[in-house]
């Protein structure tokens, strides 16, 4: 064969589409797009970049169709219905091809923005879900944990409902610490046998506004779930535990639901099981506001958006809303220092953790 000769045009169609597939870097097959009419018109025509990206993300097969913000001028005659074909063609693998290479080129952060509810709570605000957000698990002398109630029956499970922050993200992992009661007989340490997540997205009648953090509905009432991962033992051990997907796992939605199956440690004053977690962490990055979704209710189909062709991404550290239980303990903490400054107080342990110097934190 002639080495300028364009080889695309003498292959079988299946035979090209096996070995472009093969590509499993969006760039290269970008650049493949490039190399000339013939290999574009195939790429495009044959859909490969969205082909990619559903390879990438299976998830990805519920939407309906793609929109972008940017109009592209076509150069084929206008109004013709090959033409609008041809349109739609290009868009998607804008939009996918995008995605894709968006997608390989992330840093991992953290991806929670805020803590929605929890299936129970022993006292709350005190023992809320909002506690599993401060990576410690006690603030000056308060201890910082979310406590399930009590159950006779350790098989009953328990949830914790997360937003994050971004209606699509992409998570890769999920590190949860069981809480060691340092304060008990035995330092018994109260963490669930397994654990299971699932991410997806509000169904449209719910407030979420109205959901509070010892919400004890469903989690199946009140949310569409687009994806659940296998099941993961985990360990009666005081640590952060990682529990990492076999692939990134693409969120639609923006909301994460774990799922603390079984019990293992019973309290002894009250012979009952508990759960307990000091800190959630979801590792991964946001699409947004690169990308945005549109549900289409009742179809659970939903429309793609490509909001811009920069990857800006929202930034590494955004603040998060403070809750009023952490408000309430910053004012207790000011009046212990004020107490033991008067003379007031006979135990003068200081009560600065040496890590907490986060109190003049931005309030959102």
């Amino acid at each position: 064969m002639d080495p300028s000769m364009d080889f695309v045009p003498q292959l079988e169609l299946d035979m090209l589409f096996e070995i472009l597939m093969s590509l499993d870097d969006p760039c290269d097959l970008a650049r493949a797009s490039c190399v000339s009419h013939s290999w574009h018109g195939f790429v495009v025509s044959n859909g490969l970049s969205k082909q990619l990206c559903l390879r990438m993300f299976p998830q990805l097969s519920g939407v309906d169709h793609v929109t972008e913000s940017c109009s592209f001028k076509s150069d084929a005659e206008s109004g013709s219905s090959n033409t609008k074909e041809w349109d739609l063609l290009e868009r998607e693998h804008r939009v996918y091809g995008f995605l894709s290479h968006c997608s390989k080129s992330m840093v991992d952060r953290e991806c929670i923005s805020d803590a929605i509810s929890a299936s129970s709570t022993d006292n709350f605000p005190e023992e809320g879900i909002i506690n599993t957000l401060e990576l410690r698990d006690r603030v000056g002398r308060i201890a910082s944990y979310w406590s399930s109630k009590g159950q006779k029956i350790p098989a009953v499970p328990e949830t914790l409902i997360y937003k994050l922050v971004g209606d699509l993200c992409v998570v890769t992992a999920i590190d949860i610490q069981p809480f060691q009661a340092y304060f008990q007989p035995g330092l018994p340490i109260y963490s669930a046998k397994s654990v299971r997540f699932r991410m997806g997205y509000p169904k449209a009648s719910v407030d979420l506004d109205s959901v509070n953090q010892s919400c004890h509905d469903s989690p199946n009432d009140n949310f569409v779930w687009t994806y659940t991962s296998p099941e993961f033992p985990m360990a009666q051990e005081n640590c952060l535990q990682k529990f990492k997907f076999p692939e990134p796992v693409l969120c639609i939605g923006g909301f994460l639901l774990v799922e603390l199956l079984g019990r293992v440690q019973r309290q002894e004053m009250d012979g009952l099981f508990y759960i307990c977690v000091s800190h959630v962490r979801v590792m991964g990055w946001p699409l947004s506001p690169t990308f945005g979704v549109d549900l289409i209710e009742p179809s659970g189909k939903f429309v793609l958006k490509a909001l811009s062709y920069t990857k800006e991404c929202l930034p590494v550290s955004s603040p998060r809303r403070i809750s009023s239980l952490e408000l309430r303990r910053r004012v207790r903490n000011l009046e212990h220092i004020l107490n033991m400054l008067r003379g007031n107080v006979r135990d003068v342990e200081d009560i600065w953790d040496e890590e907490q110097d986060d109190s003049d934190e931005e309030f959102v």
